[in-house]
């Protein structure tokens, strides 16, 4: 019931693939787009097949058909010859676009690799400096984006429990594995790894979310 589509690189995402992920119930309305970069320069300099309008056009594309779909992506900051206009330019799309899940990498130079051989290398505390600000800046629309989920209904996938604790583990649509965060279940009968169960979200905690089981059938997202 939960196929995920991870690690799909713009370029590559068809009109097909977007009516396939709308139409199939199976399908996860959530995609995983490793963009990297917004800037078009940078984005020439890594090697990447699209430009910062493609991108731009591609989610505006995806939103607007699959109105609930959760997007993830990962950018690399401090790639050579990344100035400091080009890492704003890079943070002002991350605060348009509002990514829900958002993951930050700082350039790692590897023998035999083009890059490791451009100028303009990038000292490694301004690439910890730069992927703190992004962190922080993706912080505060996760949290926002988690708040806003309270009060609505979901399919969770349960994973585990935390008997101390009185609660089940689980995931829903929004939560790749070992990546995203979870779905803290309170239930009044007992549950299997595997159930899945329709829960009311009751509250948020940073990335992670907080519910019930209900009996409602028709999901908010």
């Amino acid at each position: 019931e939960f196929i995920r589509i991870l690690y799909c690189y713009p370029e590559e995402m068809d009109d097909e693939l977007i009516e396939t992920i709308a139409a199939e119930s199976k399908v996860c309305k959530y995609l995983d787009i490793p963009i990297q970069h917004a800037c078009n320069r940078i984005l020439g300099r890594m090697g990447r097949k699209t430009s910062k309008e493609e991108l731009i056009s591609t989610i505006h594309k995806l939103r607007e058909r699959i109105p609930d779909i959760c997007l993830r992506t990962t950018l690399i900051t401090g790639f050579p010859g990344e100035t400091a206009k080009e890492h704003k330019e890079l943070m002002e799309f991350v605060k348009e676009m509002r990514f829900d899940r958002l993951g930050v990498f700082t350039y790692s130079r590897e023998e035999d690799t083009p890059a490791a051989n451009m100028k303009g290398q990038i000292p490694e505390f301004i690439k910890k400096q730069r992927q703190k600000q992004l962190m922080k800046l993706q912080q505060k629309i996760a949290f926002e984006k988690a708040e806003q989920t309270v009060g609505k209904t979901l399919s969770v996938l349960i994973e585990g429990a935390l008997p101390e604790e009185g609660v089940y583990v689980g995931r829903c649509y929004k939560d790749a594995p070992n990546v995203d965060g979870y779905v803290f279940v309170n239930a009044d009968r007992s549950l299997m790894t595997g159930d899945f169960v329709t829960v009311k979200i009751t509250g948020s905690s940073q990335y992670d979310l907080i519910g019930e089981i209900t009996d409602e059938n028709e999901f908010t997202e």
